[in-house]
């Protein structure tokens, strides 16, 4: 398996060899056009200039005479062309090879390619011209015209070796390749540290996630200044999922340290009571007595059990869903759960001060689990008010929500533990001594249930006074 760095060397190798090679590709081409191009458009000219030359000679005088041989070779020096010169048959008059005499002279040309530029006016080419030169040359054939047009003399032939272009693309392949390996030894040095620096985050990444995954809830990824924002995104998305899963496996080690504790007391109750039963510790006469202490225990252990479900299903469903909500009168609601409670409230000698609206207030939620969170919230003001105390309940409207407190009388919770009294099997009471019968759960559950509703739920205690405030969709 490839390695980050190997995987974005390879790319880049590939992409750059890839764009050189076009591009030398598509480079030499055009110069080779353009060049050829050039020296077509030369040739042409000079062999218009020359036909015209020997059209005013063939007619004032002779193509031999010294004068056009001294102009004619004059003429192929400065362009740096050969020229020839062929009569009407195709016949080989005069080369700028040899012009008293080469070994041209005589032959004749291929009468085709004599009729081709004598219909079209020319022709250029490149190739070899049989008979005269062995050699790849660029070719331009013009006629030798009379001023009118009309009489037709000869053609003249003005050529030049392909080799020049040839040595002229050597070098600039030369030049090429050599700017491409600097080039390409460039970009492979520049490459090399790029990737090295970006995936130096990778592995550092992955350094952690191999420490967190060993054990090490501690380990997190140093997001640096110099990092891309991809990179420290990516770091702070893997920082606040370790986060996260640190907290949930201390939330998980807490729960079970809690449960052991929790189950451990009364279990040892039940086991031991059981055995003295059954031993004979225990007299006949007694037998009844801590039997129904282990009942009560038993029932207990039920209660713990059944609000874990509640709460596991409430955390797997991922909020209430929409057909188990209804429209119903919250005051109502309130008003039932009130009536459960009114024989410990007459035990205690509370008095209830009720605040609510004269008019229904209705909401759209789960009944049942929202008169659970009454219950459970009534449940903990009656237990800790004290004997005499009042017991507050509190309805009001605000834009639109409905907000519902639920208050008492009491020891005031230190500021330190109200962000604690939501927590799984928190109680205030550190020594359990009082209010033994408790989990820690009701107050739990009713954050689950608030919050599985979209809705918030807040304590404040001062004075000698608690009240515990959730908010629920006004519909009215």
């Amino acid at each position: 398996m490839k390695s980050s760095f190997g995987r974005s060397f390879s790319t880049a190798a590939t992409i750059l060899l890839l764009a050189l090679t076009v591009l030398g590709a598509s480079f030499q081409l055009l110069v080779r056009e353009y060049l050829t191009e050039t020296t077509i458009s030369g040739l042409r000219s000079d062999a218009d200039a020359i036909a015209k030359l020997a059209a005013a000679y063939s007619i004032e005088g002779s193509l031999s005479s010294r004068e056009f041989l001294l102009n004619l070779d004059v003429a192929s020096q400065v362009t740096d062309a050969d020229i020839v010169i062929c009569d009407r048959s195709g016949q080989v008059v005069l080369c700028s090879d040899a012009l008293s005499g080469c070994e041209h002279q005589g032959l004749r040309l291929n009468q085709e390619y004599l009729q081709k530029v004598l219909s079209t006016g020319s022709d250029a080419a490149t190739g070899v011209i049989r008979g005269l030169y062995s050699d790849r040359r660029y070719v331009v054939s013009v006629p030798i015209n009379s001023e009118s047009g009309s009489l037709v003399s000869g053609i003249v032939i003005v050529s030049t070796p392909t080799l020049a272009t040839g040595q002229i693309l050597n070098r600039i392949s030369n030049i090429f390749l050599t700017t491409a390996v600097f080039v390409v030894l460039i970009s492979v040095l520049a490459v090399t540290v790029f990737a090295r620096r970006e995936s130096k985050p990778l592995r550092d990444m992955a350094r952690a996630a191999n420490a967190f995954g060993h054990g090490d809830l501690d380990a997190r990824v140093k997001v640096e200044d110099s990092s891309s924002e991809e990179m420290e995104e990516l770091a702070v998305a893997f920082n606040n999922m370790a986060c996260s899963l640190q907290k949930s496996e201390y939330q998980r080690q807490e729960f079970v340290a809690n449960v052991s504790h929790e189950l451990k007391t009364p279990m040892t109750t039940i086991s031991g009571y059981v055995d003295g039963i059954l031993d004979g510790t225990i007299p006949p006469e007694r037998r009844e007595h801590y039997l129904r202490i282990v009942s009560d225990e038993t029932k207990r252990l039920s209660r713990l059990v059944r609000s874990m479900l509640d709460i596991s299903q409430l955390q797997s469903e991922g909020g209430i869903p929409e057909e188990k909500k209804t429209h119903f009168d919250l005051e109502e609601a309130v008003g039932q759960v009130l009536i459960t409670f009114e024989k410990k409230i007459n035990d205690k000698g509370l008095q209830v001060d009720v605040d609510m609206p004269e008019h229904p207030v209705y909401t759209f939620a789960c009944q049942d689990y929202i008169t659970q969170v009454v219950y459970n919230l009534l449940d903990n003001a009656v237990k800790f008010c004290p004997q005499g105390g009042v017991l507050g309940i509190r309805i009001r409207e605000g834009g639109s929500k409905t907000y519902v407190s639920v208050s008492n009388e009491g020891d005031t919770i230190p500021p330190e533990e109200l962000s604690l009294v939501f927590d799984r099997f928190h109680k205030t009471d550190k020594s359990r001594s009082r209010n033994s019968d408790g989990w820690g759960l009701g107050l739990y559950i009713v954050k689950t249930i608030v919050c599985s509703h979209g809705e918030n739920i807040s304590v404040t205690s001062r004075d000698g006074k608690t009240e515990f405030t959730f908010t629920m969709p006004l519909v009215n």
